[in-house]
């Protein structure tokens, strides 16, 4: 058997064979992540997103996301501190001193025995990003203490969630938006109570989106794209669960959150 996956492996030239070579046999591609590293980098562009993701999503199958219990603590010790915030958001903007600062808040939360991850859908009738799916958040406003209080100010603002349900877990490194020019904070959170009574801000958000982690970590669903601005040619992320389409800074975000989890 491992005879016959080495050579799909090498010979890679459908990403969706490899997909479902990965899905008969994830434990064997566990167990031969190290020895195939180096064809792994030989794979290009969406292929070789996909080749590690599945990888990821094998470990991570072994660890059990479904599982808060045994989640929450790998996040707590993975995660960057909350007290780093300011400290990598001012580091990432000396290289980017016209970036607006923002924070998001990516809410993790039990439902139906399985975790779950909290995203909204923009409203039609914003002016930026009108429509597309994102992580409850916003800009950072001069009179909050830090960037973590102006995601859980803006995750009340725009779906209604109560800040004392929110247990902070940490945070991950700092993404630059190059369109909207924004330097945003992801902050990682876990609901031990859950969601709680919500109540849309209707002129921010159309819709809430709730999305079992399990099903964003399947390599099934996933794949980015090489985009050129301004003769800088950049990855753009793609995760399309369902009828939801979550791209750009999102999709990079949620991106950086599955593989701390297969770290």
């Amino acid at each position: 058997m491992q005879d016959k996956n080495s050579h799909l492996l090498a010979n890679l030239s459908d990403v969706f064979l490899f997909v479902t070579v990965y899905h008969n046999n994830a434990n064997w591609f566990v167990k031969v992540q190290v020895k195939f590293l180096g064809e792994i980098r030989l794979l290009k562009g969406s292929q070789a997103f996909l080749v590690e993701l599945c990888f990821s999503y094998a470990k991570m199958i072994n660890m059990n996301i479904q599982n808060s219990t045994e989640l929450i603590p790998i996040l707590r010790e993975r995660l960057e501190p909350v007290e780093l915030a300011d400290i990598l958001s001012d580091a990432l903007e000396g290289q980017r001193p016209n970036a607006r600062k923002a924070a998001v808040l990516l809410g993790l939360f039990d439902q139906d025995d399985e975790t779950h991850l909290i995203f909204i859908r923009r409203a039609s009738t914003l002016r930026s990003h009108s429509g597309e799916i994102a992580f409850p958040g916003g800009s950072i406003d001069p009179a909050d203490s830090s960037p973590v209080m102006a995601a859980l100010r803006e995750a009340q603002e725009e779906i209604g969630l109560d800040p004392t349900r929110v247990e902070v877990l940490g945070i991950l490194p700092p993404v630059f938006t190059v369109v909207s020019n924004f330097l945003i904070t992801p902050v990682v959170a876990f609901l031990p109570q859950g969601l709680g009574t919500l109540q849309l801000e209707a002129n921010e958000v159309a819709e809430l989106i709730l999305i079992p982690l399990r099903g964003l970590a399947d390599p099934a669903i996933a794949h980015t794209e090489e985009w050129t601005r301004g003769g800088l040619t950049r990855t753009i992320y793609f995760f399309d669960h369902g009828p939801y389409r979550i791209w750009g800074a999102t999709a990079r975000i949620l991106n950086m959150l599955l593989e701390i989890l297969a770290t």
